[in-house]
């Protein structure tokens, strides 16, 4: 399809949105309207199955509405003109205009339309601003257009990884290889903005099965972005890394438990921000009372040498996007600067609340959902110090490779990240020796106050975050090499 252009199924009935938005707005001081699309195609390849999903295209429109006292929501799937002007009448006359002393009324919705959400009451007067006058429309850029390409193309572009990858090592007992394509499509208009935007992910990973005759083991290796196939291509040399990796996950062992001198890679320290300085800055959290950090805005939380930054606009991260579900311009969010934590990540509900300046944190998991606060891609900032030296600082310590979990608690502010592995680091360099599974646990201060240099290499990972164990959206966490102090086991 032609990325320049929302999809036919969004086109037609986003002509309608300005109209509603002003039919609405008759009512109520401030509305808006959310067109959503989503839909793509999954191909999995193992030793004896093969199989490509269509992931069935769901499309639906979301009203959103404020009274001067509360939030409220109303989607459908049915995108008619008559219905969506009906749909706009039924919300209206629900959602009240602001009377001194006025009961909320109940709202009832059903499965189309339905409710999204309950009623969120706001404690500030003022008035929502709508942001500057736009209309744009915004695609992710593609050399290799994934698109213009048939299923088998995809499917066979699987089969050939397998069939490279399995060869490399007599011990391998399956190789399983995977490729996953979304586009997001969607449409925001305001009394003053009207925005458009087609985001396509990608991603491709490739995992490596491996047995001794006693013991199976395993390791992987994925790439993700925003964009093309360009940008997710696996070549051998990647592929031989990943099967030797796997192999030598026969020969590891336990950690002995202790505190160490640990380096992280850009995946591990990428969960360390997701988890530290993520969830726990959501500012609907902090309406909640159920975030510590709130206590120390303002303060130094980390070391001096730390950014924590959340970035939606960042190119090519799998949670890239151009604005959230509330029409929020993406922009960088710095979380964390030279050890100070900042400010937390909003949507329009917890910034006005709150009255803080909006960051475009407002997302769906679909058009079926509540908006939340929710990270895009976040991650510590590039440092200074080349990794090597990094490395060579270390009398005894290890080195974390592949993230594999990560736990927070917001309001005691524990956290544990656990890796596929760690390398030993002995005098200052990599001895080989491998320890598997292995995590870090501690206290959140007590981890960003003990990192001791940051790298000046970058790289972010991709993946999907819940919030709640539930409402998923495409993430990415990373950022530099750490070097740092932590209790292993």
């Amino acid at each position: 399809m032609d990325l320049q252009e929302i999809p036919p199924e969004l086109s037609g009935p986003s002509v309608n949105l300005p109209a509603l938005v002003s039919d609405m707005e008759r009512r109520v001081p401030y509305a808006a309207a959310l067109l959503c699309r989503n839909g793509g195609l999954q191909v999995q390849v193992r030793d004896r199955e093969q199989s490509v999903t269509e992931i069935a295209p769901r499309q639906g429109l979301v009203l959103s509405a404020w009274n001067g006292a509360y939030f409220e929501e109303m989607a459908s799937s049915d995108l008619s003109r008559e219905h969506m002007f009906g749909l706009a009448r039924r919300f209206m006359g629900a959602v009240q205009p602001r009377l001194r002393g006025a009961v909320r009324p109940r709202l009832r919705g059903a499965v189309r339309p339905r409710l999204c959400g309950a009623v969120r009451p706001v404690a500030s007067d003022g008035g929502i601003d709508p942001g500057q006058a736009q209309r744009t429309h915004y695609a992710t850029a593609c050399v290799e257009d994934p698109t213009t390409l048939s299923a088998k193309e995809k499917l066979d572009l699987c089969l050939d990884l397998q069939a490279r990858a399995r060869k490399l090592n007599p011990r391998i007992v399956n190789v399983q290889v995977r490729y996953m394509e979304t586009l997001e499509s969607k449409a925001f208009v305001n009394r003053v903005r009207q925005l458009s935007q087609n985001v396509l992910r990608l991603r491709l990973s490739v995992m490596v099965f491996v047995s001794d005759g006693q013991q199976l083991q395993y390791d992987w290796l994925g790439k993700d972005a925003t964009g093309g196939l360009e940008a997710v291509r696996l070549n051998d040399d990647d592929l031989r890394r990943v099967c030797e990796s796997a192999v030598a996950m026969l020969s590891a062992k336990k950690v002995p438990p202790g505190m160490y001198d640990v380096i992280c890679c850009p995946d591990v320290s990428g969960v360390i921000a997701h988890e530290a300085f993520g969830h726990g800055v959501e500012l609907d959290i902090f309406l909640k009372d159920r975030a510590r950090s709130e206590q120390y805005l303002g303060k130094p939380i980390a070391s001096p040498l730390v950014d924590i930054l959340d970035d939606p606009s960042y190119p090519g991260g799998h949670g890239t996007y151009f604005f959230d579900d509330e029409g929020q311009l993406s922009s960088p969010t710095y979380i964390i600067r030279h050890g100070v934590f900042e400010r937390g990540l909003s949507d329009l509900y917890s910034a006005h609340s709150l009255r803080v300046p909006r960051s475009a944190n407002g997302r769906r998991e679909s058009f079926e959902r509540k908006v939340y606060v929710r990270m895009s891609n976040t991650f510590f900032g590039r440092g200074k110090t080349p990794v090597s030296e990094m490395i060579e600082s270390v009398e005894r310590g290890v080195y974390l490779e592949h993230s594999s979990s990560g736990m927070e608690d917001p309001k005691g502010w524990g956290m544990q990240v656990t890796s596929q592995y760690g390398v030993e680091i002995l005098n200052g360099k990599l001895t080989g020796r491998r320890f598997a599974p292995i995590g870090i646990t501690g206290y959140v201060p007590d981890i960003l106050q003990s990192v001791l240099a940051v790298g000046d290499d970058f790289k972010l990972s991709g993946g999907t975050c819940g919030k709640g164990h539930k409402e998923w959206v495409p993430v990415s966490s990373g950022g530099p090499h750490l070097k740092l102090k932590a209790r292993l086991g």
